[in-house]
């Protein structure tokens, strides 16, 4: 562990936002669709899922009043590319009967729920784990929470931030507890692990490429 995991943690992002920039994500034009690419993108890459988007808007489904109405086999051939469609398909569908059942269909109550009461609701809905839930905070609701993906692991581990077998929870508690707790710094930071992660932190590391390869 590093002596200063804050510095460190701050050491990191300056280096990679000066060498990527903003990465203005999450790329949606609503909040629901935000919540229904961090269901679609589980397991699978973004292209597959603007796919998948693509053909929910050119179908007009990316509305929650519209979704919840078409039947799950033909949902499930629209969202064929992102991949497991049959099993996206019943996730997106049970994003709506919670959202129906816990706030009549109505987003902004959901979003009027405390950070802690709406994770652990969120968790509650089949098929969204504590990354996906964490994406829908961040990135539709517009919490400070940090989303901890397999980039995220890779790169921390690898600078001694982290093991490669810390939980979920440790991994998001050594931002949070060390970083200000910022909407716009937690969606770049993830944003920027994907990219170097996809660049340089690869499962073979390119080390020598990498901005981070002076960092810690």
């Amino acid at each position: 562990m590093a002596p200063d995991p804050a510095h460190h943690l701050q050491e990191i992002y300056d280096s990679l936002f000066s060498t990527y920039g903003p990465q203005h994500w999450w790329p949606a034009k609503s909040r629901f669709e935000v919540i229904l690419g961090a269901i679609l993108t589980q397991n699978t890459n973004w292209k597959n899922v603007e796919r998948a988007i693509a053909n929910l808007r050119e179908a007009d489904l990316l509305k929650y009043e519209n979704l919840r109405e078409v039947p799950s086999q033909r949902l499930a051939e629209l969202v064929r590319p992102s991949g497991y469609f049959n099993i996206k398909a019943e996730r997106l569908h049970a994003f709506c009967r919670f959202l129906q059942r816990e706030y009549k269909g109505n987003l902004r109550k959901m979003f009027r729920e405390k950070t802690e009461d709406l994770r652990e609701k969120l968790l509650s809905v089949k098929g969204i784990g504590p990354e996906t839930a964490d994406s829908i905070l961040l990135y539709a609701a517009k919490r400070p929470v940090f989303v901890v993906d397999a980039y995220t692991r890779r790169v921390l581990s690898r600078h001694g931030l982290c093991r490669e077998t810390a939980s979920y929870e440790e991994i998001q508690a050594l931002f949070m507890e060390n970083l200000d707790g910022d909407v716009q710094m937690f969606n770049e930071y993830h944003a920027l692990f994907v990219q170097v992660g996809k660049l340089h932190c690869t499962p073979k590391p390119r080390c020598a490429e990498c901005p981070l390869s002076d960092v810690g």
